[in-house]
């Protein structure tokens, strides 16, 4: 398997409900050496475009990523997020064609990445060269917190060098792994490493803190370390 050229990052995925829990926490992974900050669908839900600004105006320097989920208007929402300062915003496989597209266009107009989520769908390698076919930059390979608590067992790990070998685009892994299973990922071609609220820590709680910098920092090392 061709190893991927895109180097190792790690993505926090602040999936808060308010700006007042999400930038200290922010805060605590930029000091761990966290690349990339999601601001996850909660913080979007809760916050809104305030909370794309706020994080863009306090780390400038750290690429954010919008996880709205778009299903469509996807010219228009990647418009409005590219705006408030995200670098990538996440569009759904299962939309329309034309919502992606859409999110294409407005990403190469403002220079912001497209990633594209496969979860629920029924051929991942297919969705994702389709994806890829429409000019996505990025794929995700999610398993959705309802569906892994239903499906119990299921897990991004089962098909993702499948969905790594059928494209030349990067992809990232998400839903139900371990934080070991999150750090092997790059050695599985699958660069974009993330560690989010229902991963981080499993055993730990999350919130910001001497504890939660400790752990981050260990899988900034180690992801990190495989570039």
């Amino acid at each position: 398997m061709a190893k991927s050229t895109h180097p190792p990052i790690v993505q926090i995925s602040l999936d808060l409900q308010t700006l007042g829990d999400a930038i200290p926490t922010a805060e605590t992974a930029v000091r761990a050496g966290v690349d990339w900050l999601e601001v996850g669908t909660p913080l979007i839900l809760g916050e809104g475009l305030h909370a794309v600004e706020a994080l863009h105006k306090k780390f400038p320097k750290h690429p954010l990523v919008a996880d709205l989920k778009t299903m469509d208007a996807g010219f228009l929402e990647c418009e409005m997020m590219a705006k408030a300062g995200a670098a990538c915003v996440v569009v759904m496989s299962r939309a329309h064609e034309g919502t992606i597209r859409g999110a294409v266009k407005a990403g190469q107009k403002y220079g912001v990445k497209v990633m594209a989520d496969i979860m629920l769908e029924k051929d991942y390698v297919k969705a994702a060269k389709w994806c890829e076919s429409l000019g996505a930059d990025y794929i995700i390979h999610h398993i959705g917190f309802d569906e892994r608590h239903v499906e119990k067992g299921k897990s991004p790990m089962t098909d993702l060098k499948k969905v790594v070998e059928a494209v030349k685009i990067p992809v990232q892994a998400v839903g139900g792994l371990s934080i070991e299973q999150a750090i092997e990922c790059p050695k599985v071609g699958a660069p974009l490493v993330v560690i989010g609220a229902p991963l981080a820590v499993q055993d730990h709680q999350f919130a910001p803190g001497p504890e939660l910098e400790k752990i981050l920092r260990e899988i900034c090392e180690k992801v990190h370390a495989q570039g």
